[in-house]
This record gives structure tokens, C-alpha cells and sequence, in this order.
């Protein structure tokens, strides 16, 4: 039975509606999923599909969540609040150990930092707790010389930018991304999901790969030891799946930094397209300097975790390297395990949200987005 696409489609992007009912097309019967997108502040694209599915419903979008804590740390840096070259150190005495005192804060949002996890691991109630991960791996010795190489800091970026972000400020990080981002915008997009909102929230499901996917998951096994293994808490015997991470409530309630919000596409869409273009009436929060600022590749090449080529800004994937080239150059934004994705691409004016409920295979932002950031991206040509 053909799913039924709800939702609207500006003029100009009847492709994205088509595309979209393709992908879904394509997909299990039970998928559900949302597609969002604003060119130039205004919402172009706003479709889903999937039963317990609307507009608004909220999907765990783990890594994801990483671009709405460093739009906190970039309108910091914007405030003068917080300066990149500073060592993190100055902002926070006891990371200093191990080594780590000469790290700065560009060093840490560009993935630069060596401190991917901790040697004891996590519990996922102290994984949810940005304070207690930013306290253990303040004394944490550094997997690699900081500097002289990157690699992804999956579970622990937000708890890490996060303290540094208290200690200058006096507030957390989820506090001030409530006041200064969600709240004003009504962002369906939460680092911290209120108990009033959880009848919003639709669990993920896990992936359910075809035969053929299964065989290289199995032909590619991870060590318990090695550095990836680390990075995603995965050392820890006995340790969950990362795909049930946000179905816990403690996680939703914390609002992890690093994985733990939850969004709807509306939500991924709209915080990046108040991070560049008036929306509302409101001008849009960062000026052109924070803009360039953050979506300069700071990390190119070989990542320790990922063994792949990965591209980042300061706190931000590089889109257009890492994985839609054909946006502008300076595009900025985050994917999630599951498969969601959000963006902004400057030049173009365009911001872009995707969620799904059930994994998408491999992880990471699922395959479908290059089909659909590749249409919405030329409608919003179409309308410059």
C-alpha cells in the first residue's frame, strides 16, 4: 500500500514533493519520516509521512543535536563572550592535566582535541550527564598529541564545548540554547525535552538491514579496544546499542549535547535558517563573520574514528565536502546516526531539515538525503 505524503510544497518545489514520495516509496512500510526546508527565511518544503506521524512529531536525532550546541558556542564567540584561541584551559583549570593545556577552543570544536571517551567508559546515565562526562575527561589522558591530527569526539563534543560554555558563562549550554534559540523561534527541537512534550516524541527503531547490508556489517567487525570503540562508549561490557540512546527519558530530559535532542525537520530546518536569514521578522543570529567563521573547513582528510575522510568546521560538519558537494562552499550543518540531517548552505539561503524513525543504514545522514538536498537545492536556484 502507497504511503500517503502530507504536507505543503512552495512554488517551485513540486520536484521535492515527487522525490520525496519516491524515497518513501522505496522504503519499508513502516517508515515514517519529515522533510523540511527554508530558502532565504521563508518554509518551502514541510512534508511527512508515517502512522503516528505529523508536522511536529519529535524523532531522536542524536549527532544532529551537535549543530544546535555550537550555534550556542558560535553566538558566544559572536558575543565576545568566548574567543577560539583562547586555551580551554583558561575557561576551565582542570583540563589542563594530562597534557591538554595548551588545546584551544578552535582546537576542540575542529575534532582536534584527543579526547574521544574516557579508558573506564560510560553507564548511559552518566553519558546522558554532560557534567559528569565533562568531569571525567578533564583528567583524561589524550589518545593522540593534540593538534597533530582529528578525529570525531561522537558522544563526548557537547559535554566538552558545554563546560567550557559554563564556566565562562555561568549557565548551560541547553539553558542558553532555550533562551536564545528555541524559545524566541518555537523550534520544534529540543536539548532538554520538557515532560509536557513526550506525547510529541516517537521512539527510534532500530536498522533493519537487507541481507546484503548485514554481510558487510559482518565482514567489518570493531574491536572492543580500539579507538572508534571509544569514541562510541562501545569498551564497556555489556554496553547499549547507540540506537537506543534517545528512547531513554533521562536522555531526553538532559538534553546530551553531544546526541541526546530530538527534533522534528520543522525543527532542524528552522534553527538553521534563523542561524542565517531573517525569519519572522527577526534578523538572523549570526552575522557574516560567525557565518564564515564556522563553516570553515578546520579538519580535512583522514579522521582516527571514522578511518574515512571527514570534513569539519568549528563545531559543524563541512556539508559541501562531507557529503552534498554540489552546495556552496561554506555550507555548515550536522548528520545523526539515525540518518536525520540539518544545514545551512549561506550562499544559497538555504536551510534543510530530515528526520526518520527507524535507522537508516549505515548511520550516519541517511542515503536519501543526496537525492533530496539535490532537488531542494535546485528549486532554491530556481527562486534566487
Amino acid at each position: 500500500m502507497t504511503q500517503e505524503i502530507h504536507g505543503t510544497v512552495a512554488e517551485g518545489f513540486e520536484a521535492v514533493r515527487e522525490e520525496f514520495a519516491s524515497v518513501v516509496a522505496a522504503e519499508r512500510p513502516d517508515y515514517a519520516g519529515q522533510l523540511s526546508a527554508y530558502v532565504r527565511g521563508r518554509r518551502v518544503v514541510d512534508l511527512w509521512t508515517g502512522a503516528d506521524t505529523d508536522g511536529d512529531t519529535l524523532f531522536g536525532v542524536f549527532s544532529s543535536t551537535k549543530g544546535a550546541a555550537h550555534l550556542v558556542v558560535a553566538l558566544l564567540v559572536q558575543d565576545g563572550t568566548l574567543d577560539l584561541d583562547r586555551e580551554v584551559a583558561h575557561y576551565w583549570p582542570e583540563f589542563a592535566a594530562e597534557g591538554k593545556g595548551t588545546v584551544t577552543l578552535r582546537e576542540l570544536l575542529a575534532h582536534r582535541a584527543g579526547v574521544v571517551g574516557a579508558d573506564a567508559g560510560f553507564t548511559v546515565e552518566e553519558m546522558a550527564d554532560d557534567r559528569v562526562v565533562a568531569e571525567r575527561l578533564a583528567t583524561q589522558r589524550p589518545f593522540w598529541r593534540p593538534g597533530s591530527a582529528f578525529g570525531y569526539h561522537a558522544l563526548v563534543i557537547g559535554a566538552l564545548t558545554g563546560e567550557v560554555v559554563r564556566r565562562a558563562t555561568g549557565r548551560t549550554l541547553q539553558e542558553l540554547y532555550e533562551e536564545r534559540v528555541r524559545a524566541p523561534y518555537g523550534l520544534g527541537f529540543y536539548l532538554g525535552l520538557p515532560e509536557s512534550e513526550e506525547h510529541r516524541y516517537l521512539s527510534v527503531l532500530p536498522m533493519a538491514p537487507t541481507p546484503p547490508e548485514q554481510a558487510l556489517l559482518d565482514a567489518t567487525p570493531k574491536g572492543p579496544h580500539t579507538l572508534s570503540s571509544i569514541a562510541f562508549n562501545e569498551h564497556v561490557p555489556g554496553a547499549p546499542s547507540l540506537m537506543d540512546f534517545p528512547n531513554s527519558r533521562t536522555v531526553r530530559a538532559l538534553g546530551s549535547a553531544s546526541a541526546g535532542g530530538v527534533a522534528s525537520a520543522r525543527g532542524l530546518a528552522g534553527m538553521y535558517a534563523a542561524a542565517i536569514s531573517q525569519v519572522d521578522g527577526r534578523g538572523p543570529l549570526l552575522k557574516p563573520d560567525a557565518v564564515a567563521e564556522v563553516g570553515q573547513i578546520h579538519s580535512v582528510g583522514y579522521d582516527l574514528i571514522a578511518r574515512a575522510h571527514k570534513s569539519y568546521g568549528l563545531g559543524f560538519q563541512a556539508t559541501a565536502d562531507m557529503w552534498h558537494p554540489f552546495l556552496g562552499a561554506g555550507a555548515f550543518g550536522h548528520s545523526g546516526a539515525g540518518g536525520s540531517q540539518g544545514f545551512a548552505d549561506p550562499r544559497s539561503g538555504l536551510a534543510y531539515g530530515y528526520t526518520r524513525r527507524r535507522s537508516a543504514f549505515p548511520g550516519g545522514a541517511a542515503p536519501e538525503n543526496q537525492r533530496l538536498v539535490r532537488v531542494v537545492h535546485e528549486g532554491a536556484l530556481a527562486v534566487a
